[in-house]
């Protein structure tokens, strides 16, 4: 199975080591925390998106779009807290993701519609390092199916909330800016991962 899972194609300019996943299943209790966490923000992200621009036009599909997100997001959320709870584990309270917040820390604020593409774009390059961080867990997990089996069902999820975060920030902007603004992001996340701590977190550097 897991030749379906292809990772060479993502986009990202620093690839992740696979003993990176090794080292945060050691402690399955605390990354499946951090992973609920994770759903949960991600769920709040389209719909902060759609209560702060309702309608920008285009694209047309937008509120289809956020909503179907969210929905995604919030069935992730009710899956993983009941594994982490089956398990033996329970969702803390507070939760810090670092990386989330340097890469927000990199948006336009208050620049009207190149602030919504930046959003976009930058809540598609979390979703794209979700996914190759569910690839490497997926291949990872040899001796844990239940673990394995969510993992690669996300892989394929977080794909495509990728793709349809990038989409929509092509329609909301100017085409030729948009790439050029996503291919510095590309090179800004690159270093922000690199740079993170290790642990037993989705979004963690290597040691």
């Amino acid at each position: 199975m897991d030749a379906v899972i292809d990772i060479e194609t993502l986009p990202l300019r620093y690839q992740t080591p696979p003993d990176w996943a090794v080292s945060v299943l050691s402690e399955p209790l605390k990354l499946l925390n951090d992973h609920a966490h994770l759903e949960k923000k991600a769920a709040s992200n389209a719909l902060e998106l759609l209560n702060r621009w309702p309608d920008p036009r285009p694209p047309e599909n937008w509120v289809q779009a956020m909503t179907a997100v969210a929905r995604d997001e919030v069935e992730h959320l009710a899956v993983v807290t009941r594994l982490l709870a089956r398990r033996g584990g329970k969702l803390t309270r507070f939760h810090k993701n670092a990386y989330a917040a340097a890469l927000r820390n990199l948006v336009s604020l208050g620049a009207g519609r190149r602030e919504l593409v930046d959003r976009l774009l930058v809540s598609a390059l979390i979703e794209l390092r979700s996914c190759e961080r569910f690839a490497l867990l997926a291949m990872g997990c040899r001796d844990d199916d239940e673990l394995a089996l969510l993992y690669r069902g996300l892989w394929s999820s977080e794909r495509g909330h990728y793709r349809v975060f990038l989409e929509l920030a092509r329609e909301v902007g100017v085409a030729a800016g948009v790439e050029e603004r996503w291919s510095d992001l590309l090179d800004a996340e690159a270093a922000i991962i690199r740079d993170q701590p290790s642990g037993p977190r989705m979004h963690s550097g290597v040691e």
